[in-house]
């Protein structure tokens, strides 16, 4: 065996019964032996009898731990409902400190108290309130079974670490230190390098008076020094290598809790804890380290200290330590792989949705993603915004039937498909057909609904196809909110139906709000309420700012989201706003060629005359030589006729449209060749250039920065 791994062990701790095989290693029930009354002092009293009160009813020997009191040998639950457990022990009048909530009380102390505050057995004095250890196999069971159930309440890996160290400090222990694998392995990886332990968390009995004004020693140390009193993360180190045929290393691969006082723990735990942790760890049999074992290997180890005044652990604490460290690392283990089911879930959401949004001239967008809970992370909602020739851009929406990982993959798919789509520059009712035909061959079951929207910020229009998807509500300028009509459609993946596209104004200064049901459609409500509440919303947040000016975009956002109740959120929101602002008729040149060896001079001509207009005549000599350059090469191949358009907005921006499909590449001339040169030049003097198909022809355009 390799001695640089921990090795793999049963983590049963129980002692080996009848007919029950001991190397099983799928645990067994706790079990406690006979044991006499001399032990327990005067186990004839029952569980609910008072130190200072005789015993009522007859007098009955105490079951073993793990059978019923009627002697029939019935196993009691260890991890039963809690309806199922005995029931809990009359708290102790004198007790000023009382135990964690859900974790019982340690019954038996009144027995082991003599009338005048002494312990029988040692005949030393404890100061008041401090918890005392138990005493009984019921005791043991009880405060097993609430504290599994408070470690198994949390979900993730802080929470059940912190689980474990209220669940034992002060009830089973004064301090806690808990110690796990870093980086921690997950699932059935096998880490590579030497095994390393961080320092998670510490828990202690903090330094307090109690209601009898005693102050309540905060060290281990009978008369600390004034340096023990700190906290214990600053006594023992924070890292510690497990160092391959060391002492800790032997004591892990034995996966059994071990005293503080046997051989192996004596020479690990200083190994552990560092320099400092002989000042942590008292003597005798008050200090417990126990190994954390999760499915397939260990993966930390705790420490239980008790004070040296208190009671040492006895033989059968050590089965409730591994009963608390195996319920530990098993929840631990899978609130790892539950952390990585939920970042490969929100990395898949995260890169199915766009990253950041495009910043197309004359719209401006913003958009929101909420998934229906945490639990629930991905889905099929996701919203697209994609900058179109022309300086249009398409506004997309969709969402896929469920929320599962199979929604969320299919949703890329139809996203990717409808960026390529978009990319052919078809109309939105092409569009929504072609989706059509790739969630069919998805799936006989693949159903989506889907709306796609083109806006030209030049003719301030907008054409719509939808495709069983709510209808988006503009919310115009002077504050009227208006559901636009739509023709709805059918689904995605219906299959054999046609879809409609309608074309509407896009007036400057409106916003057009796309959305999933998720936001307009829950258990308490249908979708045309929502739908009017989410109309009635944007028209009172468009009143907060006047008639004159519309809503910032993303407080806009904002504002529609709060409309959701507590009730609200049974799917997923995807919401897209687009803010029109439009490019004025002033800022747009426009002109048609004819395919003739004359169209490059004329159109440098054009384009000087629109630069002085417009007062840039700084960037004519580029302009001239860039539209030469790229005119001359749309006439060299077209047949008919070629398109130029100039747009001022905060830069200045070129098109020329022709007849021909192929797409020019920029790629290096030869000294000997006569042309291939064009492309280099608009490469090295453009702001920014590029050439996009249309279902017509192609556009190559570039642009230049003004001023």
């Amino acid at each position: 065996m390799d001695a640089t791994r921990v090795t793999e062990q049963p983590t049963s701790l129980g002692r080996p019964q009848s007919g029950v095989d001991p190397a099983e290693t799928r645990g067994a029930v706790l079990r406690a032996p006979e044991q006499s009354a001399q032990q327990f002092g005067n186990p004839a009293l029952p569980a609910q009898a008072r130190a200072d009160g005789p015993p009522s009813g007859p007098v009955t020997a105490a079951a073993p731990c793990g059978q019923a009191p009627d002697g029939k040998g019935k196993e009691l639950p260890v991890n039963g409902p809690e309806h199922s457990q005995p029931a809990a022990t009359e708290p102790d009048a004198h007790r000023p400190r009382p135990a964690p909530e859900a974790i019982p009380a340690q019954p038996g102390a009144e027995q082991e108290r003599t009338p005048g505050g002494e312990e029988r057995r040692t005949g030393r004095g404890l100061p008041p309130g401090r918890p005392m250890p138990m005493r009984r196999d019921g005791d043991r069971l009880r405060f097993v079974g609430a504290a599994t159930r408070r470690i198994a309440r949390g979900l993730d890996l802080d929470e059940i670490v912190m689980g474990l160290c209220r669940a034992t400090v002060p009830t089973f222990s004064d301090a806690i230190l808990v110690y796990l694998r870093e980086p921690l392995p997950v699932g059935d990886e096998r880490p590579s390098g030497p095994v390393v332990l961080r320092l998670r968390r510490t828990d202690r009995i903090p330094p307090e008076r109690d209601t009898d004004g005693v102050l309540l020693p905060p060290a281990f140390d009978p008369d600390p020094e004034p340096s023990v009193l700190a906290d214990l993360s600053s006594l023992t180190a924070e890292l510690c290598e497990v160092r391959p045929g060391g002492a800790l290393n032997e004591v892990l691969r034995g996966v059994r809790p071990v005293f503080a006082d046997a051989p192996a723990a004596r020479a690990a735990l200083p190994e552990l804890l560092g320099e400092g942790g002989e000042v942590v760890v008292p003597g005798g049999r008050h200090a417990i380290l126990a190994p954390l074992r999760g499915r397939r290997r260990v993966i930390g180890a705790a420490v239980f200290l008790r004070r040296a005044e208190r009671l040492a652990f006895e033989a059968d604490d050590l089965l409730v330590a591994a009963q608390l460290a195996t319920h530990s690392a098993l929840g631990i283990d899978k609130a790892v792989l539950y952390g990585r089911e939920a970042y490969i879930a929100d990395e898949l959401q995260r890169t199915m949705l766009p990253e950041t949004l495009p910043r197309p001239t004359g719209v401006r967008l913003a958009s929101r993603y909420l998934p229906a809970a945490e639990t629930a992370r991905v889905g099929g909602d996701w919203y697209d915004a994609i900058p179109l020739p022309g300086s249009r851009v398409a506004l997309v929406v969709g969402d896929v039937m469920g929320h599962s990982m199979t929604s969320a993959a299919i949703m890329g798919q139809l996203r990717t498909t409808a960026q390529t789509l978009a990319g052919l520059d078809l109309p939105p009712q092409e569009v929504l057909h072609h989706l059509d035909e790739q969630a069919q061959r998805l799936g006989t079951d693949r159903m989506a609904t889907c709306l796609y929207a083109v806006y030209d910020p030049v003719t301030h229009r907008i054409t719509i196809a939808n495709a069983g998807h709510p209808p988006p509500v503009l919310l115009h300028l002077g504050g009227r909110a208006e559901v636009l009509r739509v023709p709805p459609g059918a689904p995605i993946g219906v299959g054999g139906v046609d879809f409609e596209a309608v074309e509407l104004d896009a007036p400057a200064g409106g916003t057009l709000l796309l959305y999933t049901d998720g936001l307009v459609e829950s258990r308490l409500r249908d979708v045309w309420t929502g739908i009017e509440q989410l109309r009635e919303k944007l028209a009172a947040t468009a009143q907060l700012t006047g008639p004159d000016h519309p809503p910032p975009l993303e407080a806009l956002c904002d504002e529609v989201l709060d409309m959701l109740g507590p009730g609200d959120r049974d799917d997923d929101i995807a919401l897209l706003a687009a803010r029109f602002d439009g490019i004025a008729p002033s800022d747009v040149a426009y002109w048609t060629l004819e395919p003739e060896d004359s169209a490059p001079g004329q159109a440098r001509r054009l384009a000087r005359r629109a630069l002085a207009r417009w007062d840039l005549e700084e960037l004519t000599d580029s302009v001239e030589l860039l539209v030469s350059e790229v005119v001359t090469n749309a006439v060299r191949y077209a047949s008919r006729p070629v398109t130029l358009r100039l747009l001022r907005t905060d830069v200045l921006r070129c098109e020329v449209g022709d007849d021909v499909p192929q797409l020019p590449r920029l790629r290096q001339a030869r000294a000997t060749d006569e042309g291939g040169r064009g492309l280099y030049l608009v490469n090295r003097l453009a702001r920014r250039w590029g050439a996009t198909r249309l279902s017509t022809g192609k556009v190559v355009w570039f642009e230049l920065n003004r001023g």
